[in-house]
């Protein structure tokens, strides 16, 4: 029996040695004297010394209360803090703004320190803080704010190299070290894949830096500083490296949907000029529009109309374009008729108000022959995601960089199925010669609980994975997977919500769902529309409530 690494108090601590070794394998060369001086220096501590650094790294914050620090496997904590104190790691006197002070004192040594000028004690301790920060503007030493208070004050002075050490390790900075912790629950577990020696996504020390900077640029967006200076800043960049400049395409991206919504259209429409994230020419000629300029936004839909960047980018224009024909004095243009979509409409009772309006309809269509389960975007995706999962994680270049990925890095990229395209046809072959219902029933048990991009594993059971099988056609399963793999992002969204099967008859019907007062939404259209195409039974259900007497 294997034993769990949790069972060894110092577990962290693996976890962390675990990244520098890592890093040193892969990333010596990205990496500064300043690293590699903290990986030497940090071999050389005592384990307990280890121990409380990486404690104090994995928490919150920058400062640390030794009275507060228990850990039974360190021991003494300031033992084990004066070796951190010696490397100028940690610092003892650290100068703290009242706003950090409050969020090392308790409310009781808030009263002991400020007491005479506070003037509610009994109030809220959050409620004080606006008075005394305006009367108490230096940062001061702990002892300085609380000469009574025993205790000693630890403040890292580490974290931006720990934090560049993280970046480089996971490739961005939303995962932290609880991912290793999850692992070893067994909560999440990853594929794993081969890693070649391209398998990097910063590629040197510049990448490094760059990244840290869009990181800090993003901050400050989503902190409320002046927009002007920001894009500028970020518009300058230029990088090689194509998941960086990805990466800085999504910031002004995003920064140019903010523009739009608090009207600040001029600097919208220059963000979007140069700006080559997915959707951002769609959203050009609508910020055109809103100011009126229905000239250009008629001249550049136009010229996108002759070769549009994906169906959702198509499915914008045939709705912006006859319009803006018609605001300059154009001849009516006929807009094609939706096809005809079989309709449901339902008057069902509310038994449960809390529960959705799906689960009401599910529960009145369902039967022993004719079973409905609610599967909306999961059971699709899934199928795809077990069949073709060798494609999904074939170990490219710039795909992998570290043992916690979900799915590859280039996974909405405009080039991810070009590149694995000899890998998807084999996957999907299966689906002509009748082999891919084993190889899914084989990869469902294979590979459970296994984190992937699309398999939906808290949707998915033996029963239905079977019924799927059994009353899904294959020719059909082919064409969902292909228009999936034409734009992943766009395609993967806007299924129906149920699916109802027929075993006895090997037929199926997916139903979309709406409420009272509900629209079929643009993705969905999309889906509907490609199922008639191809002939897949599909319905809407209209669901009004019935009133019910009391």
């Amino acid at each position: 029996m294997t034993a769990n690494p949790l069972d060894d108090p110092f577990y962290y601590l693996n976890n962390f040695r675990q990244v520098l070794e890592w890093l040193e394998l892969r990333y010596a060369d990205v990496m500064g004297e300043a690293e590699h001086a903290f990986m030497r220096d940090f071999k050389a501590l005592p384990r307990a010394s280890q121990g409380l650094l990486v404690r104090l790294v994995m928490r919150k914050g920058a400062h640390f209360r030794a009275g507060k620090l228990n850990y039974p496997e360190i021991g003494d904590i300031g033992q084990a803090a004066h070796p951190l104190l010696e490397q100028g790691w940690i610092d003892e006197h650290a100068a703290l703004a009242i706003t950090e002070l409050f969020d090392v004192l308790l409310k009781a040594e808030i009263l002991q320190a400020f007491g005479a000028f506070i003037e509610q004690p009994k109030g809220r301790k959050d409620d004080w803080l606006p008075a005394l920060a305006e009367q108490f503007t230096d940062p001061r030493t702990l002892r300085d704010w609380a000469p009574a208070l025993q205790d000693r004050l630890f403040s890292l002075t580490i974290m931006e190299l720990c934090d560049r050490l993280r970046l480089m390790f996971f490739g961005n900075l939303y995962q932290d070290w609880s991912e290793f912790v999850l692992a070893d629950l067994g909560i999440f577990t990853y594929e794993k894949v081969e890693f070649c020696a391209d398998s990097r996504g910063l590629r040197s020390r510049e990448d490094v830096d760059a990244c840290l900077f869009l990181h800090q640029c993003q901050l400050r967006f989503e902190a409320g500083e002046p927009l002007e200076t920001i894009v500028e800043q970020v518009s300058a960049l230029r990088f090689d490296n194509p998941w960086l400049e990805r990466r800085r395409a999504k910031v002004l991206f995003q920064i140019g949907q903010y523009c739009e919504r608090i009207t600040e259209f001029a600097l919208a429409l220059d963000i979007y000029r140069t700006c080559a994230y997915p959707g951002a020419r769609l959203r050009m000629i609508r910020v055109l529009e809103r100011c009126g300029e229905y000239g250009l936004a008629l001249e550049l839909g136009t010229l996108a109309e002759q070769a549009p960047q994906s169906a959702t980018e198509q499915q914008g224009l045939q709705r912006i374009l006859p319009r803006l024909r018609r605001k300059l004095g154009g001849p009516p243009l006929k807009r094609l008729a939706p096809r005809p979509v079989e309709r449901l409409d339902l008057h069902l009772p509310r038994i449960d108000p809390a529960r959705s309006v799906e689960f009401h309809v599910q529960a009145h269509l369902h039967d022993d022959e004719g079973p409905v389960h609610y599967v909306e975007n999961s059971l699709i995706n899934s199928l795809f995601g077990l069949l073709c999962w060798p494609a999904i994680f074939a170990p490219l270049p710039g795909a992998f960089f570290h043992p916690f990925q979900r799915g590859p890095v280039d996974l909405l990229n405009e080039d991810f199925q070009q590149r694995r395209a000899e890998l998807f046809q084999a996957c999907l072959t299966e689906l002509d010669d009748g082999r891919y219902a084993d190889t899914i029933r084989q990869r469902f048990v294979a590979k459970w609980g296994v984190q992937s991009p699309f398999v939906f594993w808290g949707a998915l059971n033996e029963t239905l994975l079977e019924q799927a099988l059994a009353c899904l056609p294959a020719a059909h399963l082919k064409h969902w997977f292909s228009r999936l793999l034409l734009d992943i992002k766009a395609n993967r969204a806007g299924m129906p919500d149920l699916i109802q099967f027929w075993p006895q008859h090997k037929t199926y019907r997916m139903i979309e769902v709406k409420g009272p007062g509900d629209r079929l939404q643009d993705n969905q259209l999309r889906w509907l529309e490609f199922c008639h195409e191809h002939q897949m039974p599909v319905a809407v259900c209209y669901v009004q409530w019935a009133e019910q007497s009391a």
